[in-house]
C-alpha cells in the first residue's frame, strides 16, 4: 500500500503530536495574554537596554513595546524555535533509531518495504509532525492577536509558521538520518541538538562577531527567521534552502541505512 509506513508512523504518534501541539499553543497564548498588562510600561524600553548586546543580538529584537517586537523576542526568538526543534529531534530519533532499540525495526524490514521507502516516509512523518506543532503556534498567535489586541498581520504569521515548520524539518530529518546511519538514538538527538545550538548561536552572533557574517547563511536559524518573517512575510529563498536540505538529507540517509546491518 502507499505510504504504508508513514501512515503507521503518524497512527502512532499522533497524541504525542497533538501534545506538544497543544503545550506550545498554551505557552503563545499565554504570551499574548500577557501583552495588555504590559504594552504600557515604560520599563519595557529599560529593559531592553540593559540587556547585553549579546542577548539583543540573540533574540533578534530591538523594541519590547511593540507587538511585533514583543513576538519576536518572547516567541520567535528562542521559545518557539526551540520547542519546535526540540520536537522534530526527538521524533527523528525515534523514527529508526528508536524503532531499532525496541526490536521492532526487524519486523518492519521484513514486510514487503524497501529500506529507502522506510528512510523516505519516516522522514515524512518528521516533516508533517512539525509543520503541525508549528502550525499550532500559528493557530494561538493568530487567536492571540485577536483577544490580546496584538494586530499582526495574518500573512506575516502564517510566514512565521511555515519557517518554523520548516526550521524543525532539518533537525528532525538530520535525527532520522544519524538513527539510520548509526542506530543510536542517544546519537541521532545529540548530533542534531549540538547542531541547532550552535546553528542558533551562529545566527545570533553573527552580527557582532565580523568573522562569523560570512558564516551566517549556513545556519538553518538566519534561513528561517534571519528576515523576520513577522515584519517581511515568506522569504522563498529560505523555503528553498531548507526544503532542499531535507531533501539531501533524506537522500543521504537512504545509503547509509541501506549499507549498515540492522539489529533485530
Amino acid at each position: 500500500m502507499a505510504a504504508e509506513v508513514l501512515r503507521q508512523t503518524v497512527t502512532l504518534r499522533w497524541r504525542g503530536t497533538v501534545t506538544w501541539a497543544v503545550g506550545l499553543a498554551a505557552l503563545v497564548l499565554l504570551y499574548g495574554a500577557l501583552w495588555p498588562s504590559i504594552r504600557d510600561q515604560p520599563s519595557l524600553t529599560d529593559l531592553l537596554d540593559a540587556m547585553p548586546e549579546v542577548l539583543r543580538s540573540l533574540l533578534a529584537t530591538t523594541d519590547l513595546s511593540t507587538p511585533v517586537g514583543y513576538v519576536q523576542a518572547e516567541v520567535l526568538g528562542l521559545t518557539g524555535p526551540l520547542l519546535v526543534v526540540l520536537y522534530a529531534i526527538v521524533s527523528g530519533s525515534a523514527s529508526i533509531a528508536g524503532e531499532e532499540g525496541r526490536h521492532r525495526l526487524g519486523l518492519l524490514l521484513a514486510a514487503p518495504v524497501g529500506r529507502a521507502r522506510v528512510v523516505l516516509e519516516q522522514s515524512g512523518a518528521v516533516v508533517l509532525g512539525s509543520l503541525v506543532v508549528a502550525a499550532s503556534l500559528t493557530l494561538a498567535l493568530l487567536t492571540s492577536s485577536v483577544l490580546f489586541g496584538l494586530d499582526l498581520a495574518v500573512g506575516h504569521v502564517v510566514a512565521a509558521g511555515l519557517h518554523l515548520g520548516l526550521l524543525g524539518a532539518v533537525f528532525g530529518v538530520l535525527a532520522v538520518g544519524v538513527g539510520a546511519a548509526t542506530g543510536s538514538r542517544v546519537l541521532a538527538r545529540a548530533v542534531p541538538a549540538v547542531l541547532a545550538v550552535l546553528a542558533y548561536l551562529l545566527n545570533g552572533l553573527a552580527p557582532l562577531v565580523g568573522w562569523l557574517e560570512p558564516l551566517r547563511p549556513l545556519s538553518p536559524f538566519w534561513q528561517s527567521l534571519g528576515h523576520q518573517p513577522l515584519l517581511t512575510g515568506v522569504s522563498v529563498r529560505g523555503v528553498v534552502v531548507c526544503v532542499a536540505a531535507v531533501a539531501v538529507l533524506a537522500a543521504t540517509a537512504v545509503p547509509a541505512f541501506g549499507r549498515r546491518d540492522v539489529m533485530a
